[in-house]
């Protein structure tokens, strides 16, 4: 019989080795006139200024500026969305991580799309509090009309470090689309890992969801492992409808990022994300 002391030594072992799935981590959507905890002359709207300089309360319960300082697309190029010309804030979700052994604070301020743009304009902003705050970096990361953390918000990977999930979305009345980015903060800078694009239909034969999962194993060097899986499921509605209802049925997708010392960047096993975002624009 193995004695409890090697079983906890077994499991010590092994621990590092095994995929273990993410925790939903704490975002929280603090009023912008309250003060950060740990820095009470130190309030969330301060940290907005760094973002929109000319920020200011109205009387509706927004905040009301102009343009966002000057910042780059998370994804790289010039296909991200414009800022409106008038902001109007209600708050931001905010999430504490880690990186490079350091504790760093996260907001994520969704400022609206201007009116010839389709996709919205969200700022990911990077604050170092240690001190005096100061803005380390911020990137536009939406991608769609409305953006947010996506659950479970950060993965660990590793003592010292946190990737960071966002999603941007829009829905019309069947239909779906969410593109979800995986951002890796080294150096106090944003750096993407990868966008996965899912999309989901509600009809009246069937309904049609395609929803993701996080894992990270570690052992790696820096950086744990990240397996992303989406499962695409479909169920049949039971209603009787002109269209033919499929039968159910449901199969993951599965792509795993590991880090490329030589590359120094996450690179991912297989092109599958890549193959289910063609095959749903076929069905869009």
């Amino acid at each position: 019989m193995i004695s409890k002391l090697r079983r906890f030594t077994l499991a010590g072992l092994l621990l590092p080795f095994m995929w273990t799935a993410a925790l939903a981590q704490a975002v929280s959507f603090p009023e912008l006139n309250s003060a950060v905890p740990g820095h009470q002359d130190v309030t969330y709207f301060d940290l907005a200024k760094m973002i929109v300089p000319d920020l200011n309360a109205g009387d509706d319960g927004f905040y009301k500026g102009s343009a966002p300082i000057e910042m780059r697309d998370i994804l790289g190029g010039d296909d991200g969305g414009s800022p409106p010309e008038t902001i109007n804030l209600p708050n931001a979700a905010v999430l504490a991580i880690r990186a490079g052994g350091k504790e760093r604070l996260t907001m994520l301020l969704d400022l609206g799309q201007a009116q010839d743009s389709a996709e919205g304009f969200a700022v990911l902003a990077l604050y170092d509090l240690t001190g005096k705050p100061k803005l380390l970096d911020a990137v536009n990361v939406g991608t769609d009309r409305s953006t947010y953390f996506r659950d479970p918000g950060k993965l660990a990977l590793s003592a010292d470090d946190n990737a960071l999930i966002t999603m941007s979305t829009h829905f019309n009345s069947n239909q779906g689309y969410v593109g979800t980015i995986l951002i890796l903060v080294r150096n106090d800078r944003f750096e993407p890992i990868d966008q996965i694009n899912t999309f989901d239909e509600n009809v009246c034969a069937y309904k049609r969801t395609q929803d993701l999962s996080f894992q990270t194993r570690g052992g790696g060097k820096p950086y744990a492992a990240i397996k992303v899986t989406v499962t695409d499921a479909t169920v049949p509605s039971g209603e009787s409808c002109e269209e033919p209802a499929p039968k159910a049925v449901s199969h993951d997708i599965s792509v795993t990022y590991r880090w490329d010392a030589k590359a120094s960047r996450y690179v991912k096993d297989s092109d599958a994300f890549e193959k289910l975002s063609a095959e749903n624009a076929e069905r869009f």
